[in-house]
Formats: structure tokens, sequence, C-alpha cells
């Protein structure tokens, strides 16, 4: 994309108005924009983190066997009504009344859809198990939304829901789902410092699982186990003050972000909307559940959290909005032929072909951070060689143009 074709700009100083690191940055380098406490529009340069992200969610929800959907954010009450969670949860829930005064919210969760949606498929054994997940945007009515993308009042999230038959079944797809969250976090960049974490697991079951990462900014405190890696929220320790993996009673206080959870769920929800399976006996049983929840939009706020530094955000590779930033910075002929042979090869560009001064140029690119700089200039031109910087590094290297893709390749 050619940046005079963009139609976001940077801002010079954050807004005054937003406290937290992550939407300041993201506003000031055109990422999002606030429309108002805990609700954001996704700008172009924000949309291509957020849909990275998200597809790597979704590969690896796949390769679980995950089946995507998409339900309505628009639900009736009486479903939450079944589950006694119209009152429970009324101080999250957005009410309001619909056509023919019917009561309405808007979606903070969807175990009072999906499962009884899917009492139009499950009638036997033969039919589990089966997971299915979405990406929507939810709506919760948070009193304190005000750490930029960390905590809003509509975010994106995807929720996985898994229905099993038995036990044992439930308990070996759980695994399985951690197994895709870590790889999940290692390959948006956090894997070192996000670590699974025992919670109380409710009415559910004896725990379930948060995915916390390390930062000074998090709102949570977690107690980490070094010699398991695991670790253990504030509630758990006021219960128990060891590692529920190996008992350890030497745990270490860190500030985190809260980035994901996973609930075995059991018949919670299937008893509540008389979900069952015929069995191989004939009998009736209810279906047995689990939710693994993760926050694409939460994420991507963690992210600027965790990889920045005085001059902006640095994206992980995996995630940022290009690949790489072309600069122009002397003859307009050479750079379009760059940029032309950067898209035949495939290599995402941001072409920074703006009729301003340098310095604008290298600001905005170390605010908008994205990892690599390619840099044409008369210097280069002399030697027939562009200027290469990551984003991270201070050292810059000099290559030759018509080396350019295999090195980026490399």
């Amino acid at each position: 994309m050619k940046q005079t074709k963009l139609f976001t700009k940077t801002i010079k100083e954050a807004p005054k108005d937003e406290t937290s690191l992550n939407a300041q940055l993201l506003m000031q380098a055109g990422f999002v924009d606030k429309l108002m406490a805990g609700v954001y529009t996704f700008l172009p340069l924000g949309f291509r983190v957020l849909e990275k992200i998200e597809n790597i969610i979704r590969e690896e929800m796949n390769a679980i066997d995950g089946q995507e959907i998409l339900m309505p954010a628009l639900q009736p009450k009486e479903n939450w009504d079944k589950t006694d969670r119209w009152k429970s949860m009324d101080e999250i829930l957005y009410k309001f009344k619909g056509a023919n005064q019917r009561d309405l919210t808007l979606g903070s969760t969807h175990e009072e859809i999906i499962t009884p949606l899917m009492s139009k498929f499950i009638n036997s054994y033969k039919d589990l198990p089966f997971s299915a997940y979405q990406f929507q945007t939810k709506f919760r009515n948070e009193e304190r939304a005000k750490s930029g993308l960390l905590r809003g009042r509509e975010f994106r999230m995807k929720d996985l829901y898994s229905f099993h038959a038995d036990q044992d079944d439930l308990d070996q797809y759980y695994e399985k789902a951690q197994g895709a969250y870590t790889k999940v976090f290692q390959r948006l960049g956090v894997g070192d410092i996000t670590h699974l974490t025992y919670a109380t697991g409710g009415a559910f079951s004896k725990y379930s699982h948060e995915y916390q990462t390390l930062a000074e900014v998090g709102e949570d405190t977690i107690y980490l186990c070094e010699k398991c890696s695991v670790a253990v929220n504030k509630e758990i320790i006021d219960e128990q003050k060891a590692c529920p993996e190996c008992g350890n009673t030497d745990l270490k206080e860190k500030k985190s972000i809260e980035v994901g959870n996973i609930f075995k769920l059991g018949e919670k929800f299937s008893k509540a909307f008389g979900l069952k399976y015929k069995d191989q006996d004939g009998s009736d049983k209810n279906v047995l559940m689990g939710c693994y929840g993760i926050g694409p939009s939460r994420i991507m706020g963690a992210l600027v959290e965790i990889f920045h530094d005085e001059k902006g955000i640095i994206w992980p590779e995996a995630v940022a909005p290009f690949r790489v930033h072309l600069i122009n910075l002397a003859d307009n002929k050479t750079a379009d032929k760059i940029y032309q042979e950067l898209l035949e090869a495939k290599i995402e560009t941001l072409y920074d072909d703006r009729d301003v001064s340098a310095g604008i140029k290298f600001a905005d690119a170390d605010l908008i951070g994205i990892l690599m700089r390619v840099v044409i200039s008369k210097k280069t031109l002399e030697k027939d060689s562009v200027e290469i910087k990551k984003r991270s590094d201070d050292e810059v290297e000099m290559v030759k143009m018509s080396e350019l893709i295999c090195w980026l390749n490399r």
C-alpha cells in the first residue's frame, strides 16, 4: 500500500484523554480511533493486525478440529432465563426492548445460544465429540473501561465450545486445547512470557485455567512457579498457598494481563437446555461441554504494552500490518520499481511515497512499528543499494537492490 493512499494519519502527540499506553500508541499511529470509553474503530492498519491475530488463532483451532460458525450478537431474554444468568449477570449485560417489547441483550458470551443450537444436531453418542468456534464482537457494560483495548465494552472474542459423551473425552480435548493455546501464544511472540494459570472452576470444576501474559502494567496478580512454569491466580493462592501442579510454595508474584481462559463446563448448560444424547445402551445422558476463550483485540493491546519503546510500537513479525516499510528519500522511479518488485514477490509492503521530510518519515516508521525498514536515498543509490534496518535494532545494513528480495526471504 502506498502511504499517500492511506486515509489515516499519524498524530504528533498522544491523546490526552487516554491514560493507557496501548490506546495512546495505537491512536497516535493511526491503528484505532476512540468512539467512546471502551469502544474503538479499527482503522486499516489496526484491522490488518487484528486479522493476522485472528488468523493465527483460526489455524490452531482448525488444527484441533474446531468448526467455524458465526452466531448472532442479538439474543433473547428467554435463553438467559433458562440459565438464571439474566439476573446474575445483570451488571454487565446490555438490556433493551425490541419489537413488540421483547426483552433482548447484546451477547457478552454465547453459551445460551450454542447449547440450544446443538440440540438440533446432537441425538446419539455417534454425533460426539465435536467442537465449534466463532470470532464475534462481544458487549459488556464494563464499569471501568479505562485500559484501552485491554478492558473494552465492545471487543473481539474467539470462543470455542466442545461437546462430549463422557468426562475422559472432555479431559482429553481440554488438554488438546491447552496445546493449541500454547502454540497460539508462541506464534504471537509471547510464548515465553505467557503462562497457563490455575483459577477457580466455580460451579463447573475444581479448576479452570487462564492464560496470563507477564506485563508490568497488568491489572492481574499471578504467582509463578518456576519449577513447572505454570502460575496460580490470587484467588487460588489465598486458598492453598501452593502450586497445584507440583506443590511448590516458593512462588514469585508477578503482574500480568489475562489473554485467554478455558473451562470444563460439564453439564451446567446442557441440563438447562435439555441437551442430551442417546448412549449405546439406549439411555439418555447429558452432553458434557467445555469452553475456550481468547481475546484478539485484547491481545493486540497487550502486544503494544509489551513491545514498544520511546519512539513507538515494535510489532512481532507475525502480526505486523506489513512486513516491510519502504521509505523513499531520493528517486521516485527507482522506489516505484522496488515497490512493484516487492508486491510481485508477495512481500507485504507499506510504501512511504509522501512528499514530507526524512525526519517525519523516520518518526512515523518508528511509531507504526513495522519490523523491517527499507530506505532508498541518494547515498544508497550511489551504491546501487538500499539501507535496511530492523525496528528493534540500531544497526543498518546495505543490501544491493538486485539482492533485496532474496535477502528478505532468507
